[in-house]
């Protein structure tokens, strides 16, 4: 579902309604609203025989009230434009939300931690078409990124960032190597990933660049890839191996991995992230229903 698509449907259905209403409707209703007074005022000699002032007042504010109130098809429109205008403006500009499905991202990123998203570190796009229409960055290696699938643009994938364009990068042995510089591996306590009740190797890596964080690695899997794409775009900058794969990253293109690594599927496994699939950066947890000390930001 492209909620996208549909809060931009909203804004326009609840915009035209809000125009509608303030260049006509609320004419219309003021005006009917100032003829039933001035045939109320109008009577108002006999009324006061009958009636005290404060009745007279009272029933006179209540058909004031009356002409004025839209309808009810304009109130569930046209007064919720300016809401869904902010929720639309916020989502698409600024921080969009998110909640992680999987342990691909573990130990970093837990299933069932919901992320706010920046959306414009890496420049302004327009909704729904997500067209960069302003460069403002450029994602960096370590950054941890949300991204349109792109074997199904339908859904969003969370990886981190581990190759920019240009960059060579060689996943070998589980030892990650980027222009030729090896990553830096210090070894942790196992982890245990309640998910599935088992222990994996921990390891807080620096790639190239100082960027620091946790991965995670299965002793009992093997490094080779089983299992790759033969057929996504620039495959033949990838080769791969029993020890592993080295992949070349084209122009305008990003190189995605998991810090689960032997539990993710990522660029190893179908290929790069191009530039218009990027929906921006993951920079803090606020919410984990199960753990709220999981909330704040993460490297």
């Amino acid at each position: 579902m492209n909620f996208a698509l549909i809060l931009f449907v909203l804004v326009v259905i609840t915009g035209i309604a809000w125009i509608a209403d303030k260049l006509v409707f609320e004419r219309q209703r003021r005006a009917s609203a100032r003829l039933a007074l001035a045939e109320f005022d109008s009577h108002q000699p006999d009324l006061q025989g009958r009636f005290g002032s404060g009745d007279i007042d009272s029933t006179r504010k209540r058909l004031a009230e009356e002409k004025l109130r839209q309808p009810w098809w304009l109130e569930y429109s046209a007064s919720f434009f300016p809401v869904i205008l902010a929720v639309f403006v916020l989502r698409s500009f600024v921080v969009e939300p998110f909640k992680i499905p999987s342990g691909s991202m573990i130990p970093t990123l837990l299933i069932g931690d919901f992320i706010l998203v920046n959306k414009y570190d890496y420049g302004i796009r327009l909704p729904v078409v997500n067209k960069k229409v302003i460069e403002l960055g450029e994602p960096q290696r370590g950054d941890v990124m949300v991204f349109r699938y792109p074997k199904d643009p339908s859904l969003d994938y969370i990886k981190r960032v581990i190759g920019v364009p240009g960059d060579e990068v060689q996943y070998s042995n589980k030892h990650l190597t980027v222009n030729g510089k090896p990553a830096d591996y210090t070894p942790l306590p196992d982890y245990l990933d309640e998910e599935r009740l088992s222990y994996s190797k921990h390891f807080r890596e620096k790639l190239p660049g100082g960027v620091e964080h946790g991965i995670l690695n299965d002793a009992d899997r093997p490094a080779f890839v089983a299992g790759a794409d033969p057929d996504f775009p620039f495959r033949e900058n990838c080769t791969y191996n029993q020890q592993g794969v080295t992949c070349k990253v084209p122009a305008g293109h990003y190189f995605v991995m998991g810090d689960n690594r032997d539990n993710s599927l990522d660029s190893r496994y179908w290929g790069f992230v191009p530039d218009e699939n990027i929906v921006g950066k993951a920079f803090v947890i606020w919410m984990n229903l199960g753990n709220f000390g999981r909330v704040g930001t993460f490297k």
